[in-house]
């Protein structure tokens, strides 16, 4: 395993910046634990977390398939990391206001339906794929990385907003209305939003 400690305490660290940003997930998990409990939100987590493992792991071998092919490229991708988080940070604190769209296919009833919903989203967002191959060279020297550390990456990009969301599910039905009031939505995408700026101000000069 070439990954060091450090990075993978950063990587997940930055995972769960992003687990801590509001969106459509969230509004989700609040309509299933308010009307079924904690019973009718864990499914959609864990489609949401299988469908999550998927995208870092095309993005790691299609970058490092290509890393090793073009001299130069890994730095260029490790400052295009930068300007993905420093952009998305700037942008939470700009829109900090906005409300959550909502998205109906993710609050289908049943347990099943829950995890398939969940699932799908996630998969067919392509734009997913895109986004960790924007990040993960910012975080590892993709020339380098074994089975071992491929495992490690994954296993984070499950893991961590896994246990977010199942977090999140089981206090959301008696909290749902604090964490949506436009007030406490507009502190956390600010505190967010600067948070992943530090994530920008850390893989540039880390």
């Amino acid at each position: 395993m070439t990954l060091s400690a450090l990075d993978l305490w950063l990587y997940s660290g930055a995972m769960a910046v992003l687990f801590l940003t509001p969106g459509p997930v969230w509004l989700a998990l609040a309509a299933r634990s308010l009307s079924g409990g904690f019973h009718a939100a864990w499914p959609l987590a864990v489609g949401v977390a299988i469908g999550d493992m998927l995208w870092p792991l095309l993005a790691v071998l299609g970058v490092t398939w290509i890393v090793l092919a073009v001299e130069g490229l890994a730095t260029l991708l490790r400052w295009s990391a930068v300007a993905v988080f420093a952009g998305m940070g700037g942008l939470l604190i700009r829109y900090a206001n906005a409300p959550i769209v909502r998205d109906g296919r993710l609050t289908r009833p049943g347990v099943w339906r829950g995890f398939i919903a969940g699932l799908a989203v996630i998969l067919s967002n392509p734009k997913a794929i895109l986004f960790y191959i924007g990040i993960l060279p910012g975080f590892f020297d993709l020339t380098r990385v074994t089975w071992t550390d491929v495992v490690a990456i994954v296993s984070i990009s499950f893991l961590v907003p896994l246990s977010g969301n199942l977090v999140l599910a089981a206090l959301l039905g008696r909290l749902r209305g604090r964490l949506t009031a436009p007030q406490t939505l507009r502190r956390i995408n600010l505190m967010s939003g600067a948070l992943l700026l530090v994530v920008a101000v850390l893989i540039a000069f880390g």
